[in-house]
């Protein structure tokens, strides 16, 4: 009953903005965090690695209606999402990625767009996703997550989606880890980008912050072998 609900809102909210759902199905992933916004009382939603705004908008399809920032450093993505972020007045883009330093860097732009990275892509990777070859590099802003957000801005929903970034972004947290009541973040099992942080490591950072692990669901799976690659976590700050 609750997919059906979900896929209703979906079906309305994406038309509102011209799209077609099937392009951008709500996940057990937006339903699972949109209950942790209500019962955590969560005041902005914070999207790292945002492309063209498919989280935002699978998250307005569960019926989250409060404040929401993505962050997109790529230009071409943040475009498309800018025409999105237009229609809707809680929902702000920044055309910025998310790291442990201010600083110009060069992402590592894909061929599919979403596996663009600040780190150079595996052979793992390519191996499971050819559409993922790296076809260029593109000069971007990197921000610090407590240089774009202060204590007037509330309780907020981290959502980190920067292939292979995840560590640098959680580094930039700063005085503002505390903010961060909601985790949700793409966790490696194999070396997908070179020198990342993997599933292990990155467990112990997390719990070190002092969140502890809520939920988990597969992400990103080899179509051959079947083994999973890639998970989300979900992870909360107890009160």
């Amino acid at each position: 009953m609750l997919r059906y609900s979900a896929r209703s809102l979906a079906k309305a909210a994406f038309q509102a903005f011209g799209l077609d759902l099937r392009k951008y199905p709500a996940r057990d992933l937006e339903l699972t965090l949109q209950m942790l916004c209500a019962s955590h009382k969560i005041d902005v939603v914070v999207d790292v690695g945002a492309n063209i705004g498919q989280f935002a908008m699978s998250m307005r399809a569960v019926g989250y209606s409060g404040r929401i920032v993505s962050f997109e450093p790529m230009k071409r993505a943040f475009d498309q999402l800018s025409r999105r972020t237009s229609a809707d007045p809680a929902w702000e883009a920044r055309c910025l990625a998310l790291g442990d330093a201010a600083s110009t860097t060069l992402i590592n732009v894909s061929a599919n767009s979403w596996s663009s990275s600040l780190l150079p892509i595996g052979m793992r990777h390519l191996q499971s996703a050819p559409e993922s070859v790296t076809v260029g590099e593109e000069k971007v802003h990197v921000a610090r997550f407590d240089s774009q957000f202060d204590a007037e801005d509330g309780r907020v929903l981290l959502k980190i989606d920067t292939q292979g970034y995840e560590s640098q972004v959680l580094d930039g947290l700063g005085s503002m880890s505390k903010q961060v009541r909601v985790l949700s973040v793409e966790m490696s099992l194999v070396e997908l980008y070179s020198g990342q942080m993997l599933f292990h490591e990155l467990l112990t950072k997390i719990e070190n912050l002092g969140f502890r692990l809520w939920w988990i669901e597969p992400e990103f799976v080899d179509r051959n072998t079947r083994q999973m690659l890639q998970v989300n976590g979900v992870f909360v700050r107890p009160d």
